[in-house]
């Protein structure tokens, strides 16, 4: 199976950094040299001030063989959230691409190094309640395309010891109300929970549903692009995933993935 696109990548990684040459030009070259002919950069929101459309726009046309797109990860940042819907909805028609996402719930960055002791001050059904609510919530809000890594709860390994997918039923079914896509990542497997996201289970209940799918590494390195693609051809196989969402414009085209 021939996986061409990535359609997650932070370029600026967890800084502000001014998007230049110097900073884009690395994530040009490794994509064409691991076969990755479509991708989308979508650093996260909150460092939207790096973001400089000239200059994305030069580095685009310097790697013409190459399909880029200029997206961004929209999250639920309780200190820079607002802003970056404000600055989404500004430039709205200048973007490609928007990545929704839940990082925090509440004031809790539950997904960083180290907040894994969080899971244990509360039930861990309760955990995965208000997660579910904060993606719905993600959902309705409005103004992405696609929502990241939908189980990025399960990061550490917590989950509930029955009715996983449960907790996913009524993000999906919105989710196709709203016609977003699904992103399917391979960034898990680097993680402690080891596997990609989402769970296999909510891919099987997602393509029953007719929601399209983004594949992505959410590299934070230009080395990192690609990443466990091969693994990840495994398991589009194993579900049965044929092709492959695009966006240009936050318009999407389905592309077979044998093309």
């Amino acid at each position: 199976m021939n996986l061409f696109s990535d359609y997650h990548m932070h370029p600026q990684g967890h800084r502000l950094q001014p998007y230049d040459r110097e900073l884009l030009e690395p994530w040009s070259k490794a994509a064409r040299k691991r076969g990755i002919r479509h991708f989308a950069i979508t650093d996260h929101d909150r460092y939207h001030e790096g973001v400089d459309f000239e200059a994305f726009q030069r580095w685009r046309e310097e790697n013409g063989d190459l399909t880029i797109r200029m997206g961004i990860e929209l999250d639920n940042d309780p200190q820079s959230g607002e802003a970056g819907l404000a600055w989404v909805r500004r430039n709205w028609e200048k973007l490609d691409f928007v990545l929704g996402s839940v990082h925090f719930l509440k004031n809790w960055p539950f997904d960083r190094a180290g907040e894994d002791v969080g899971f244990a001050q509360r039930p861990i059904e309760e955990i995965y309640r208000e997660y579910a609510g904060a993606l719905r919530s993600l959902v309705q809000r409005g103004w992405i395309d696609c929502l990241a890594h939908l189980d990025l709860i399960k990061i550490f390994g917590f989950r509930p010891k029955a009715g996983f997918l449960d907790y996913f039923e009524e993000v999906l079914v919105l989710a196709r109300e709203k016609d977003l896509a699904l992103e399917i990542s391979t960034a898990g497997w680097r993680k402690p929970v080891g596997e990609a996201y989402p769970d296999e289970a909510i891919l099987r209940r997602a393509k029953e549903l007719g929601i399209p799918f983004t594949l992505a590494s959410d590299a934070h390195s230009s080395f990192q692009i690609g990443e466990d693609y091969e693994r990840l051809s495994g398991l589009l196989e194993k579900v049965g995933i044929r092709e492959v969402a695009l966006f240009e414009g936050h318009r999407r085209t389905l592309v077979p993935l044998a093309a």
